[in-house]
């Protein structure tokens, strides 16, 4: 069951890990900006296997429009002060049919980059389908596949809701970008095989 707690910023949901898990090398903040629920993942990676850290949503729906920009920046800094990522990879806004809503959510979005930047943290951007295919193995994977494949990826106990499903998918789409050494790898095919 997610852990609730109030926060000055916003409603934060998340979940927090009972023990502490050895750190991997790495550590990657996953971002799903949006206008009403922004969601959030960290983990750690050396980019062969990734461990869940935390994850959740940044609830700010109910706050008039100008005041959700801000708790989503104090929120995705907030984030960023307590779990210390190396990096932080944020979903490209895509193209929406509704002007206003694509308006919105590019400024919820720069938001969430102006805190990551503000903090240090070095941001890269992934675009849906990119993210589907790293992480579901193909880019028309529709919302539920990516929920189950992140259960099945994390070990997580549940199913993470929608938005921090993404958020984590996106954290995953990073760490399997960063690259692995030759040697550490498994091969592909016969022509990618080194002893």
């Amino acid at each position: 069951m997610p852990e609730e707690r109030q926060q000055p910023v916003g409603v934060f949901v998340g979940r927090t890990p009972i023990g502490s898990p050895a750190k991997l090398r790495h550590r990657i903040l996953g971002i799903d900006p949006g206008s009403r629920t922004t969601g959030y993942g960290v983990i750690d990676t050396d980019g062969q296997r990734s461990l869940w850290i935390a994850s959740g949503t940044l609830r700010v729906g109910e706050y008039p429009w100008p005041d959700r920009l801000g708790r989503i920046f104090d929120g995705v800094a907030a984030i960023v002060a307590e779990h210390a990522p190396h990096e932080m990879a944020v979903e490209q806004l895509i193209f929406a049919r509704d002007p206003t809503a694509a308006l919105k959510i590019g400024q919820a979005r720069g938001a969430a980059l102006c805190a990551g930047l503000k903090s240090g943290v070095t941001v890269h951007e992934y675009s849906p389908k990119t993210v589907k295919l790293a992480v579901v193995g193909t880019g028309g994977a529709d919302k539920a596949q990516v929920q189950h494949m992140i259960r099945v990826l994390l070990a997580l106990p549940e199913t993470p809701c929608e938005d921090e499903a993404d958020a984590l998918a996106i954290a995953l789409c990073h760490a399997h970008s960063m690259g692995i050494p030759a040697r550490g790898r498994a091969s592909a095919s016969w022509r990618d095989w080194r002893p």
